[in-house]
Formats: C-alpha cells, structure tokens, sequence
C-alpha cells in the first residue's frame, strides 16, 4: 500500500498546477481534484485570517481517520500538500524536496509560463524518483 495518496500543487491564485494521484484505489477524476484544491486554497486562506496567532502561514497539517493532509507554502505562495497514511511520519522533509524539484525543473524551465499548469518532462521523472526513495525509506523504518 502506498504512504502517499495524491500531490497537489497550487498557484498562489488557488489554480491546480499540478495533479498526480498514487493512491491504488479511489481514483478522483479531473473536477474532483480541482474542487479539493479549490477547497484547500480557501480553507488555508481562512485558516490565516483567522489564527489567533500572529504571523500564521496557515494550515500545515489536517488529520482525519482515513488520511493525513500536510501542506507547505513557498515564500511566493504557491501551495504544495499531499494527502498520505494517517501518521505518516517526515511529510515536511519530502514536500521541501519537491519544492526544490519545482523549482530546479519548473521554474527554470524557459518554456514554463507562471501560474500554468506544469508540463515538464524532467520535473516528472524526478518527482517520481523522489517519491519512491521516500516509499523505499518508510518501508525499512
């Protein structure tokens, strides 16, 4: 069984970027994950808003019974979260590493317009290595 269900990516307008389902079973279609990302964008937005701590950057983390969603926010707003096992343990460290793919692959590609959906063969192939050295780690942890 995979740790990780799904990878989103999120622009800072609340659009999907980006989409890759891992998860074996429940597959969404197109609209549905548009719509949990759409979710997602207002519901960390609100979050923000309505902290009664000073200076919060929003929801990081969302556990449920069924899955855990963590989240983490680049400085220019673009969204990155996966939705995983509940209590799957170093989610933090695995979505800094697809930031760095993002922006080594995505942003310096010279094809890529801003704000667009992500359509980067090297940031693909790399995003896939990097998921499975991190299921190959949860597996002999």
């Amino acid at each position: 069984m995979a740790a990780i269900y799904s990878l989103y990516i999120i622009n800072k307008s609340g659009g999907l970027i980006f989409y890759k389902d891992y998860g074996s079973s429940g597959r969404m279609d197109t609209n549905d994950s548009l719509r949990v990302a759409s979710l997602w964008h207002s519901m960390h937005a609100i979050s923000q808003q309505l902290s009664p701590t000073v200076g919060c950057l929003g929801i990081e983390l969302l556990e449920a019974d069924t899955f855990d969603l963590h989240c983490f926010q680049s400085l220019t707003g673009t969204k990155f979260f996966v939705v995983c096992e509940p209590g799957t343990q170093h989610m933090e460290g695995l979505l800094k590493v697809i930031y760095e793919l993002y922006t080594d692959y995505v942003l310096k590609n010279p094809f890529y317009e801003m704000e667009m959906p992500i359509r980067c063969e090297l940031f693909d192939i790399n995003l896939s290595q990097a998921i499975q050295k991190d299921r190959v780690a949860l597996l002999g942890r």
